[in-house]
């Protein structure tokens, strides 16, 4: 469309105070400021840019458009703002915009434009889904999003003439055209500190050179980096998750929960100095510096059966590992050093053992008091023991996250069912229960899901209102068939819906709600390896993240090692590689990649040990080149 009669007005006037001493607009995000990433937006669907604000003119005019006050006095608001605007611009048509808003979409001008055409209307102001509380749709007026006729100032004027100030008020008496748009994220505001922190990650897409923003803006759910999308994802669990659940369960049960407090000692380990050998405790100050030390050996003590008789000097006691150290005894020499063991005596050589050697002291392990497991900690078999030996039988640990998971897809067939042309056994549903029985986590099966609208939108209803987290393979892509994401949009908020990565670009990420609860999201790829790869590098930390396990846990174990030969890779693009690690005969590391990388090769991933990453700004490996890997720890 043509942007000639078109003029932009970003909204940043008012008192503004409401973030502090500093304009909203002229807060710090990224790398410049609010208003400066919405102009970066506005500017190309509009002939010129101007501003609305009440204070700190300069630094707005530094950005080099017109600055205009409000005429009316007494900071009544983005009303005010617009009355002025509406008199001094030069064009047939205004567009709005907020301040405080960097995401607006790239197409806000041209398809409020086309609205206000085909409905020969006077204003086009854009309308999006969203869910109350109860889980009930409704749609949601966003009048700082207009675009608006010159013409429309005395209806304007009149309006504030009357005293009333309601921004979605003024307009009822021209004719008025809604557009509904189904990204809900473009038309996020940033409304305090916090808001600001959270969302910066997101404006980061803005900061990009134009051949990654599409269509020429800035901030778009299409084509998210790789570790932007971590970022953001951590930050909305981090926001929106809810507070994980202790209950208390019998040790035995605890194996691969996640801990809800810390493990204290009840006890000193060991509980007493004992023996780290088998051999003979005596008294170290007791050996001759230059010749040989004879003991009598007067005792035996046992592993929970201490020596029945005391050791006075140049006296020993036999003694086994673990056993309690007789009083006064403090070395232990190990029976295999012995220089000579006779009929009831022991002979020490000179310099065979140093005074103290192989004791055990009380406490040394774990002092009573002391956290021998710390919160946030998944229990391992090697825990359930340390516990065990702390004499602990319950323990409290976070209530299981649960995750309802199904798949899409006409195509779909369940095992035991014939397939019939075009159509495929779902695999997607055993390898994630396979994941989320290793995670630890609660797996509700929801089956195989038509590719039908109604059908689907009931499904993540009945998800949402019973999971935690909902996990869906398929339907996320542009296909025809393809709604996840546009009932998400209805359901919720989209925070992303694609990745720069291979394989596994099409990934849907964002919260949804229904009938008063609400789930986090994710709609991995339908492909098998891409789902698998989604679900390793991004929902697995989410995952971890609501279980409450603590952040270094949640970490990916990550090494370094040798390519062992060539790997083709254009840079622009995270990629995933199956490879098999192993050991190159030099004391270093070696991997290979499993052979043909495409998504629908299920088998590569049986053979693969590791995922080599090869970052976006990547290219060409060499081979002997050190590459990423990121093990699988058990979880694939």
């Amino acid at each position: 469309m043509s942007v000639i009669n078109i003029t932009g007005l970003i909204l940043a006037g008012g008192r503004g105070t409401r973030m502090g001493r500093v304009d909203k607009g002229l807060q710090h995000f990224q790398s410049s400021t609010l208003a400066a990433h919405v102009m970066q937006r506005l500017a190309p669907q509009v002939a010129s840019v101007a501003i609305s604000a009440n204070r700190n003119q300069a630094a707005y005019e530094a950005m080099g458009v017109p600055v205009w006050p409000d005429e009316l006095a007494g900071f009544e608001g983005p009303l005010a703002g617009l009355q002025t605007a509406l008199r001094r611009c030069r064009t047939e048509l205004l567009l709005t915009a907020p301040c405080d808003s960097p995401f607006l979409p790239a197409d806000l001008a041209e398809r409020l434009h086309a609205a206000l055409l085909t409905q020969d209307a006077d204003l086009a102001v854009a309308v999006t889904m969203e869910t109350d509380e109860s889980g009930e749709r409704y749609r949601r007026v966003h009048p700082v999003f207009s675009l608006m006729k010159a013409s429309v100032l005395p209806q304007l004027s009149a309006y504030l003439d009357s005293g009333a100030r309601r921004m979605d008020g003024w307009y009822k008496s021209v004719r008025v055209a809604e557009v509904l748009f189904d990204d809900n994220a473009a038309f996020r505001n940033i409304n305090t500190l916090g808001d600001l922190k959270d969302m910066e990650a997101l404006a980061a897409r803005a900061a990009q050179p134009a051949q990654h923003q599409p269509g020429g803006a800035g901030y778009t759910p299409d084509a998210m980096p790789v570790e932007q999308a971590q970022a953001l994802i951590r930050s909305l669990v981090q926001r929106h998750a809810p507070v994980p659940l202790a209950q208390r369960v019998g040790l035995r049960s605890a194996l691969d929960r996640v801990l809800a407090a810390d493990i204290i000692s009840p006890i000193d380990v060991p509980a007493h100095d004992n023996s780290a050998m088998d051999g003979y405790a005596f008294r170290g100050a007791d050996l001759l510096p230059d010749a040989p030390t004879t003991f009598k050996v007067v005792a035996t003590a046992y592993a929970g059966r201490p020596a029945a008789v005391p050791a006075g000097p140049g006296e020993c006691v036999r003694i086994m590992t673990g056993a309690v150290m007789p009083p006064g005894l403090d070395t232990v020499l190990p029976q295999e050093l012995a220089a000579a063991v006779g009929d009831g005596s022991v002979t020490v050589a000179p310099g065979s053992i140093a005074p103290g050697a192989n004791r055990r002291f009380r406490g040394e392990d774990l002092a009573a008091g002391a956290p021998a497991l710390r919160k946030g900690k998944r229990v391992s078999p090697a825990d359930l023991g340390l516990i065990a030996s702390l004499g602990i039988a319950e323990v409290a640990v976070q209530a299981r996250l649960r995750v309802a998971y199904f798949s899409t897809g006409d195509e779909l067939r369940s095992i035991g069912e014939t397939l019939d042309a075009g159509s495929i056994y779902d695999s997607n549903r055993y390898t994630l229960f396979g994941m989320l029985e290793r995670l630890g986590c609660e797996a509700i099966d929801l089956g195989s899901v038509k590719d039908d609208p109604d059908t689907l939108r009931a499904t993540l209803r009945q998800a949402c209102e019973h999971a935690d987290v909902v996990l869906t393979t398929g339907g996320v892509s542009t296909g025809a068939a393809d709604y996840i994401r546009q009932i998400m949009a209805e359901l919720g908020d989209v925070a992303f819906w694609k990745m720069e990565m291979r394989p596994g670009r099409p990934m849907a990420f964002g919260r949804i709600q229904s009938g008063g609860h609400s789930a986090l999201l994710f709609g991995l790829p339908g492909n098998p390896v891409a789902a698998m790869v989604a679900f390793y590098f991004f929902a697995r930390g989410a995952l971890l993240q609501m279980m409450g396990v603590d952040a270094e846990r949640q970490a990916l174990p990550l090494m370094r090692a040798r390519s062992a030969a060539a790997i083709r890779k254009k840079p622009g693009r995270t990629e995933y590689q199956r490879g098999i690690l192993a050991a190159d005969g030099q004391g270093g590391q070696e991997v290979r990649i499993t052979g043909a990388q495409g998504s629908g090769i299920l088998r590569s991933m049986s053979e693969a040990n590791c995922m080599v990453v090869l970052h976006a700004s990547q290219g060409d490996t060499a081979p002997g080149d050190l590459v990423d890997v990121v093990l699988f720890d058990g979880l694939v």
